[in-house]
């Protein structure tokens, strides 16, 4: 059992070394937890020896073990790893606890009046300054006659001549871990490696234009944090940051993250500017681990749909399309984009648009190997509801194609052996009303028709999203329900000079194209009614055939076939996700419902829903 002890001047020892050059030197430094308390994210406390306190804290990644009782106040640790900073404002000093173990559980009172001996109940180290001291005072620093001596000085300045810049900083300077890191410190140097490198982007304010990028850091205890560089810190460092290389930084200074925009778990983030240093690291083994991947199972998505977080995907290759040029809405300027469609065990699949180098670089691999079904891993992914759900890139994304990590070798196995057989759904029209499996539901968010139409301010700032329960009431004959589409990008074709069709999105002549929803209905209710619009995928769920197969009825005779089918989608109940927007035409602003997913009634489970209502009523009275 381990003895419930303090170490005798422990705080005077950590004090006199605010910077260790490495853990394993230290002495054995054992200290009580006192005064406890959270502190952000992090917990804050007093270290105590018995004679002197200095106030200390834990990093938030120490949280999970004093939540679950591990680390207790009056409890004892034995710090491993530490860096003792200053704050400029109020001149004291406060300890970053980096490596610690727990000696003892909390004890029944604080520990004070000093050092006490052993009947005490209080084992002391005993003192080991002293026996320093004296071996220190044996050492004869005169030359031997007969040689030529150098000093230590200039032995150091010597080996340093010779390295390279990278081994000169880890021998001039403590390497700290990520963890410690804080806006008081001065001076800093990390090892970290790249797990996560943006796109160079420019933007333009009151202040004038400029360019900025940032990228992802990992140290070798897998803490992350993210470092932006602006205008000429950005030219300076883009193209010496490469993906996954391992680099020494120094002299960036740190800021408490904003929570809107931070990207990994951190407190802080980090500024390199014109003046920091970076140098990478060849000339030694290293043990920084690779990009960490957080894989979220294509049936799982639902949640993600429209929401802040950023996801993990791993899937196989079912297609690539060619490159599109898109013209961005902001300056009209043309950027390419390739979709992609993945599938994985779920036996669901999802397009994934990739955008600029990555359309162009990645795309154009996977394009080239598409016959061979490659698995791809890509970081960092945002969530969208277009055709139900489907993924994009974002400046930050990175991919990997056939990843030698577990994940992918088993998602090749199950590919080879039953997946390549496997019909396959996409996830956007999976969005049944029971879904269990993290999707969506249908019976979350249900409000009446009129608690959107009644509300002319809904979606003005964002989409605002809803199910509704209802029947198509009217479907207007004369409306243009369809456009002619491209067969490879779907996008709108114009006449061919010439003949057959020309996309601009794909560059190209066809000589045959595909219609396309783009269905107005009004829709109705218990509550009132409203118009909805359809595109492809729901309005065929709600007419029941495509558009092509309902252009030939048009087509045929009186139109009688054409006013049936009509007709018969009608007064029919469905379950729609909507979304609501504020779209301006002649300068007013008018609400805009569109359908995102539509379902037929599963009436058992509708009537288990109204069940759940009543008794939610019941409740209240």
């Amino acid at each position: 059992m381990a003895a419930k002890s303090v170490t005798q001047d422990a705080i005077p020892t950590l004090l006199s070394n605010p910077t260790p050059d490495s853990a394993s030197d230290l002495p054995e430094i054992i200290v009580q937890v006192t005064n406890l308390q959270p502190k952000g994210r992090a917990y804050g406390f007093d270290a105590n020896d018995g004679k002197m306190k200095l106030k200390a804290l834990f990093n938030s990644r120490f949280s999970s073990e004093i939540i679950s009782g591990n680390v207790q106040n009056l409890g004892l640790i034995r710090i491993l790893d530490y860096t003792i900073n200053e704050i400029p404002t109020k001149a004291e000093k406060y300890m970053i606890v980096v490596k610690c173990e727990v000696v003892s559980p909390a004890l029944e009172k604080e520990i004070s009046d000093g050092p006490k001996n052993e009947d005490a109940g209080i084992v002391l180290k005993p003192g080991i300054e002293n026996e320093v001291k004296s071996e220190a005072m044996k050492i004869d620093f005169k030359p031997k006659q007969g040689t030529v001596t150098k000093s230590a000085i200039q032995i150091v300045h010597e080996q340093r001549g010779n390295m390279a810049p990278s081994a000169r900083m880890a021998m001039t300077r403590r390497v700290h871990p990520l963890v410690s890191l804080n806006p008081y410190q001065g001076n800093w140097t990390i090892k970290v490696r790249v797990t996560s490198k943006g796109n160079m982007r420019t933007y333009k304010n009151m202040r004038g234009e400029g360019c900025v990028f940032n990228v992802e850091l990992t140290d070798e205890d897998g803490t992350q944090i993210q470092a932006t560089m602006f205008n000429e810190a950005a030219k300076k460092f883009y193209d010496r940051f490469q993906l996954g290389k391992v680099y020494y930084i120094s002299k960036g200074s740190l800021r408490v993250a904003n929570k809107q925009y931070k990207t990994v778990e951190n407190d802080y983030e980090m500024t390199l500017n014109d003046n920091s240093e970076v140098e990478e690291v060849t000339s030694e083994a290293t043990m920084i681990p690779e990009t960490k991947f957080n894989f979220v199972p294509i049936d799982h998505l639902g949640p993600y749909v429209n929401s802040k977080d950023l996801v993990d995907i791993i899937g196989v290759v079912q297609s690539v399309s060619p490159t599109l040029s898109i013209r961005r809405k902001s300056d009209n300027e043309p950027i390419p984009k390739r979709d992609v469609t993945i599938a994985d065990a779920s036996k669901k699949t999802v397009v994934v648009s990739l955008w600029n180098d990555l359309a162009t670089g990645a795309g154009q691999e996977l394009l080239d190997m598409a016959d061979k079904s490659p698995v791809v891993a890509i970081k960092a992914l945002r969530v969208g509801d277009f055709q139900g759900i489907s993924l994009s890139t974002v400046g930050k994304s990175m991919l990997q194609i056939n990843p030698e990590t577990p994940e992918s070798k088993k998602l090749r196995s199950w590919y080879e052996s039953d997946g390549k057989d496997s019909s396959m759904a996409p996830i956007g029209s999976g969005l049944s009303p029971t879904m269990k499996n993290g999707g969506r539901s249908m019976y979350t968010d249900r409000v009446p028709l009129t608690h959107i139409t009644s509300d002319p301010s809904l979606g003005g700032d964002k989409p605002a999203f809803f199910n509704i329960r209802g029947y198509v009431s009217f479907i207007k004959p004369d409306q243009t329900m369809w456009y002619r589409a491209c067969k490879t990008c779907n996008k709108k074709v114009t006449d061919a000079i010439g003949g057959g069709y020309w996309c601009e999105g794909c560059q190209k002549n066809d000589s045959e194209c595909s219609l396309r929803y783009i269905l107005i209905v009004k829709v109705s209710d218990a509550s009132g009614e409203g118009w909805v619009s359809a595109f492809n995928d729901e309005a065929e769920k709600i007419l029941g055939c495509s558009a092509d197969e309902l252009d030939q009825l048009r087509s045929q005779d009186d139109g009688s076939s054409y006013q049936s089918k009509l007709k018969a989608a009608t007064w029919n109940p469905h379950l729609f996700r909507v979304s609501v927007t504020q779209n301006e035409y002649n300068h007013e602003k008018r609400q805009r419902i569109t359908v995102r997913a539509a379902s037929s009634v599963d009436f058992a489970a509708e009537s288990k829903f109204l069940l759940e209502e009543i008794s939610k009523i019941k409740g209240t009275q």
